[in-house]
């Protein structure tokens, strides 16, 4: 199965009945070793992205990592805590299907401002967003 939303993910499990782990990963071998423990329980799962795990590992093969070892589970690309417009914007561009701006360390009218680019660039490419309010 392709990436797929964590809006997509979320209704399937409130109709279902369960809950959906979600794991930061640092490195190629921890998005292994998730997303094998997942091919074998059948479950859907969100892999979650810092700033390091991205200055560690290029995202791009992060993603393509995620897709290529579970391609029959669904899975969510996310990343936590991302500080800028410019990193939400290249891993909306990367292929990240769920975003976290947090903006918290900005004053409130400057949050709601970034959040609110980030949110209409995301949501133009059908991607999700998470704010960090402070």
């Amino acid at each position: 199965m392709a990436l797929v939303t964590t809006k997509e993910m979320f209704a399937k499990a409130y109709e279902g009945g369960y809950a959906i782990g979600a794991f930061n990963v640092n490195n190629m071998e921890i998005v292994q070793a998730i997303t094998e423990a997942c091919r074998e329980e059948k479950a859907p799962v969100i892999l979650q992205v810092s700033k390091g795990a991205r200055a560690y590992a290029n995202h791009t093969y992060l993603v393509k990592a995620a897709v290529l070892e579970c391609p029959e589970i669904p899975v969510a690309l996310h990343l936590d805590h991302g500080d800028s417009f410019e990193t939400c914007k290249s891993c909306i561009d990367g292929g990240f299907t769920s975003v976290m701006i947090d903006a918290s360390s900005k004053s409130f009218e400057e949050n709601i401002a970034l959040t609110t680019k980030v949110g209409e660039y995301a949501h133009d490419h059908g991607v999700v967003v998470e704010a960090e309010m402070g």
